[in-house]
């Protein structure tokens, strides 16, 4: 029985695209970086505690286990994040619409990084990797910016923006995996749940 610990609705899409079967089961912890903490170290260090957090719920609920153990599957929790870095800086979802274009401006006529985290936690143990992919984006007019702000679509995407949204005209090339962008790097991911027999 697989989880996805993430409210995502990018992230169900993605998994019900390539076929995976699943429930939802959100993790509700912090999420803001530590004080030093660098991109990588901060997404995986989320993907694990939020795969660790509802492993751990589930299994200290009796019913659930009971559950899975009816079922005869192994329970699997799967836990993500994602977030831009550029220049050494993380861009976590914007705070408000200001904020949103002052990411949105830095992003402009450059190249930044998308990170997903992944963690993979079964009675087995935890396993954790991660996808880096670079996005490259045109040069912005406030304009630009203004409107794409006004729609509301960055409000709730790390670095102000969606790659599948209306910031699509913006990105000529990415080096590396598309669906790491929209939030789950499906093929790494892939290659977890194919590691512990699911």
């Amino acid at each position: 029985m697989l989880i996805l610990a993430s409210a995502s609705p990018r992230r169900r899409e993605l998994l019900t695209q390539a076929g995976f079967s699943f429930q939802v089961r959100p993790a509700h912890i912090p999420e803001a970086p530590l004080k030093g903490e660098d991109a990588l170290t901060y997404v995986t260090r989320l993907a694990r505690e939020k795969a660790e957090t509802v492993f751990r719920e589930l299994t200290e609920t009796e019913t659930a286990a009971d559950y899975a153990s009816l079922q005869g599957e192994t329970l699997a929790v799967l836990g993500a994040d994602t977030t831009v870095t550029l220049d050494d800086h993380i861009l976590e979802k914007p705070v408000d619409a200001a904020d949103a274009a002052r990411m949105l401006r830095l992003l402009s006529g450059r190249t930044h990084r998308v990170i997903t985290g992944v963690a993979l936690v079964t009675a087995e143990g935890t396993e954790v990797a991660a996808e880096t992919t670079a996005v490259r984006f045109v040069e912005l007019s406030e304009e630009d910016i203004a409107a794409y702000v006004a729609t509301g679509e960055p409000m709730d995407k790390a670095g102000a923006y969606a790659i599948q949204g209306r910031a699509a005209r913006w990105i000529p090339r990415i080096e590396g995996c598309y669906f790491n962008v929209v939030g789950l790097p499906l093929a790494l991911v892939a290659s977890l749940l194919k590691s512990r027999g699911m």
